[in-house]
């Protein structure tokens, strides 16, 4: 499993402080797919820029998909360049690849925006795999999923040894930040046209 996936599966499985967002679930995936190209030495970083190594297949075909589009032309492209290009509709293209593997069931519980249905993942190898790296409080997965509101207690106060994730961390939760105030502008644009409507 990947840490996009066990991400993914614990966005359905664990009750947030507020409903996840599909923006915001799709920044994440994306800084998660960078995470784990980092471990395996698929780009490193330079700065905030993203720089491609070889070209690995990790056995995963959304990571090797992740690493096949990745800017190989100088000056590289930012790491929030890439949350925002990669994660354009990530969540949903999870969703379909999860559910198309027999990862997640048809039971409603949580509804990911965008689809027509409610899923939760089946009780799989996989699932398993993502509570137990959620419950050991795994700094990255837990990192990834606090920016989108999934907490299970306190924050665990750790943070990854590598310094190259926690770069990747904060510029996710920087990009979710970004997103949350396009949101709330956009929120405060459409009261004011709405009172324009209103006024006599």
């Amino acid at each position: 499993m990947t840490t996009p996936q066990d991400l993914f599966l614990v966005s359905l499985d664990v009750p947030g402080t507020r409903p996840v967002e599909q923006g915001d679930l799709s920044l994440a995936l994306a800084g998660a797919e960078l995470i784990d190209l980092l471990g395996a030495r698929a780009l490193t970083l330079d700065g905030d820029r993203v720089v491609p190594g070889p070209v690995l297949t990790t056995g995963d075909r959304m990571l090797d998909e992740a690493g096949a589009r990745l800017v190989r032309e100088e000056p590289y492209e930012t790491i929030a360049d890439w949350l925002w290009r990669r994660g354009e509709g990530l969540a949903v293209a999870y969703h379909d690849v999860l559910d198309a593997d027999g990862q997640l069931t048809g039971r409603r519980r949580h509804r990911l925006p965008g689809r027509g249905g409610d899923a939760v993942p089946a009780d799989t190898p996989a699932r398993r795999h993502a509570a137990d790296r959620w419950e050991s409080r795994d700094p990255v997965l837990t990192g990834l999923a606090s920016t989108v509101g999934i907490q299970s207690g306190p924050p665990s106060g750790t943070e990854p040894d590598d310094a190259a994730a926690l770069t990747v961390l904060l510029a996710v939760g920087d990009a979710v930040t970004e997103l949350e105030a396009v949101r709330e502008r956009r929120r405060i644009e459409n009261i004011a046209f709405d009172n324009i409507w209103r006024a006599p």
